[in-house]
């Protein structure tokens, strides 16, 4: 029987969740709540993240801030960094999971949206563990849970940027999380596979038929894994035993087969004349 899931340190008090108002990010945000942390819920979306935020606090009878901010800025980070220290708070677990997806050619990609998702997937993620870790680690204790994917594994062509981006941050919390841990910190890289979110299109990806044929996982069962392997202190989790079994063919097929399926895909756009 599985073990209920308990607060790891109970110094531990704030906690700040990035894209917090849907999907994985709501999840996780409602299961530490549920779990008595004071939350810092960011997001973009203002309305959205009031609503969340309110559900949060009236169902668990936790306190619930929420800093309205677009996190694709180049200022980003450091802003929210100095909003949260105003307010006086010191934030214990830092879940850094805002993010967007696109699928396409990466020469078919409008430069404003590729900068958008690598400020957002790269340079935002590295400045908040920069700002916030550089505390925990003055503090000797904290943790960081790193929001990345199974697309770290192998690269895939339609998914140039996110694939990519998302390598980076797996590989980035795997070279913080031993730079962390002399100083009591630990860090976290949570990998999901494919997951019933708002992050894809559901005209063009049938979200609720795959996730009733148990190829994509609900976010809640997703964001519970995630938090167990954060208080376990784990290096990577990947959430559920079909998205590992995904990872280890993509990581055993030949690149030979992922070219072939490049150019037999009907979802991506062919030269004229091509077989």
């Amino acid at each position: 029987m599985r073990k209920q899931l308990r607060r790891a340190d109970e110094r531990l008090r704030v906690a700040l969740v990035t894209g917090a108002c849907s999907g994985i990010g709501r999840a996780l945000a409602t299961r530490l709540g549920s779990l008595g942390y004071e939350l810092i819920l960011v997001s973009n979306r203002a309305a959205e993240l009031a609503a969340t935020a309110q559900e949060i606090g009236a169902a668990h009878a936790v306190v619930v801030h929420t800093i309205v901010s677009d996190l694709a800025r180049p200022e980003a980070a450091e802003e929210l960094y100095q909003v949260v220290r105003d307010k006086g708070l010191q934030i214990d677990i830092l879940v850094s999971n805002a993010g967007f997806f696109f699928f396409g050619e990466a020469v078919d990609a409008s430069p404003e949206r590729a900068k958008a998702m690598l400020q957002l997937h790269v340079v935002t993620p590295s400045l908040l563990c920069t700002c916030f870790g550089r505390d925990m680690r003055e503090r000797g204790r904290g943790h960081i849970l790193i929001v990345s994917s199974i697309s770290a594994w192998r690269d895939f062509p339609g998914i140039s940027y996110y694939g990519a981006s998302k390598k980076y941050l797996r590989g980035f919390a795997r070279a913080l999380r031993s730079e962390m841990a002399v100083y009591g910190v630990k860090v976290t890289c949570l990998a999901p596979g494919p997951t019933a979110t708002n992050l894809y299109d559901t005209d063009v990806v049938p979200v609720k038929r795959a996730q009733r044929l148990g190829i994509m996982m609900d976010a809640g069962t997703v964001a519970e894994s995630g938090l167990r392997a954060m208080f376990a202190g784990r290096a990577e989790h990947i959430p559920g035993l079909l998205a590992r079994i995904m990872t280890l063919f993509s990581v055993l097929v030949p690149q030979w087969a992922i070219d072939l399926l490049r150019r037999r895909a009907p979802w991506l756009p062919k030269r004229k004349g091509a077989p």
